[in-house]
């Protein structure tokens, strides 16, 4: 088959690759100059399936309400449209138990799935790409293990594993963490691990384009049309090339891509920063990654850098950076791990928008529209759930059965009627 891939970040890649793994003649295309230069370019690095989970959970929205007028807040919420009060109110419908339970399942589903995948691909295609093992997501306060309790009971019940840690403990496992800064709890989840996702999005690039995937970069797709659907076009005066599937893959722009078929899909921008500096001293650095839950903020090693991704910005520009937030990420890090990175100079500042669905869980598989194919919607978990992501597209896309149950994972969940 004659397959369009529209989106050339993390999940585009793995998907072309996978399809023409499958035998599938592939073209990929993407506004940008090169792959993996949105969300794939400086996210967190975490790839956990421990910590893939729903954004709406249980007291999540009182939670964020409680934070919206505090100087380090993890959560911002500014210029809203019409659009984004719908996407925040039906992201507080889906913070009932039940709901979030459901979706969590789901995406933890995905994501050991994934998780595996990507550990197949890295080993037997030699992806030497930025790595290390294990995660700890640290817990400031009680308020912050009644709030993972939830998630933690349906990890447990799916035989994940994971260990619940002293401080202690943690710092056994972690020994730079500062022993001033207050921990009550800490979860380690001992085999996530931490990479470098835009290296490894490039290098398995060069493995699709050896397997015959044809890119297509500065080059804008057009809304798919409701007459001819799997038709690309790039202008309105193109007159078009047409494929036997096209797989949406494209972030923020899929929402608009998918218009013209009746699909309203209700995706936001969560907007995140990253800060990435230079370590200063080693033995004063991360081992892996840690996630403050409290601010919802990661410091991760990536080889001889440390990263510090975090905050989660709803509405207001894309361009812009908000200060206050930025400043939340150093002082998270001096907290953590006071003198681990020259902060000082040459450091790389990002803002990056995640594109992300109310209930939390992607769209993957069918779009109900013959021969257009769903990969989108991830989020801030987009690293950790694309290579199974591609694998089950790709898999349906030949007319298998995939490794995994797609329930809740598909369009049928939002209730969307053509």
């Amino acid at each position: 088959m004659k397959v369009a891939v529209i989106g050339a970040g993390v999940i585009g890649i793995s998907t072309a690759y996978e399809l023409a793994a499958q035998g599938h003649q592939v073209r990929v295309f993407e506004r940008n100059g090169a792959a993996a230069e949105e969300c794939s370019f400086s996210n967190t690095g975490i790839a956990s399936a421990g910590y893939a989970a729903p954004w709406a959970c249980p007291g999540m929205f009182n939670h964020v309400l409680s934070h919206l007028w505090q100087r380090d807040t993890p959560f911002r919420i500014s210029s809203l449209s019409m659009a984004d009060l719908r996407w925040l109110w039906q992201m507080r419908k889906a913070c009932n138990p039940a709901t979030f339970a459901r979706n969590r399942a789901n995406m933890l589903r995905l994501a050991e799935y994934s998780n595996h995948r990507m550990h197949t691909l890295s080993s037997t295609l030699n992806l030497e790409h930025e790595r290390s093992q294990g995660l700890m997501v640290l817990l400031r306060t009680e308020r912050d293990i009644q709030l993972m309790h939830d998630s933690l009971k349906i990890m447990r019940d799916a035989g994940l594993s994971f260990k619940t840690l002293s401080a202690e403990e943690a710092r056994g496992i972690e020994p730079a963490l500062n022993p001033e800064t207050a921990l009550a709890q800490a979860i380690h989840f001992p085999e996530d691990e931490v990479g470098n996702c835009r290296q490894f999005t490039l290098l398995l690039k060069s493995e699709a384009e050896t397997l015959g995937v044809k890119f297509n970069f500065n080059t804008e797709v057009l809304p798919l049309s409701n007459s001819a659907p799997k038709k690309i076009r790039i202008s309105e005066q193109d007159m078009g090339e047409n494929f036997d599937a096209v797989v949406v893959c494209a972030g923020l722009a899929s929402a608009q891509l998918l218009r013209p078929l009746g699909l309203r899909i209700p995706l936001a921008a969560v907007h995140g920063y990253a800060i990435s500096a230079t370590v200063r001293e080693p033995l004063d650095a991360p081992r892996s990654g840690v996630i403050d839950e409290h601010y919802k903020v990661a410091i991760s090693r990536l080889g001889q850098r440390v990263r510090v991704s975090g905050g989660s910005e709803i509405g207001g520009n894309a361009k812009r950076h908000v200060t206050a937030s930025i400043k939340t990420l150093y002082r998270v890090l001096d907290e953590w791990f006071p003198g681990a990175a020259r902060t000082q100079d040459n450091v790389q500042v990002w803002k990056g928008s995640r594109p992300m669905l109310p209930d939390g869980p992607p769209l993957v598989g069918a779009s109900g529209v013959s021969g257009i194919w769903l990969n989108l919607g991830h989020g801030a978990s987009g690293w950790t759930l694309a290579c199974g992501s591609a694998r089950v597209v790709a898999d349906s896309i030949n007319g298998k059965s995939p490794d995994i149950d797609l329930q809740g994972l598909g369009l049928e969940r939002l209730h969307l009627h053509r």
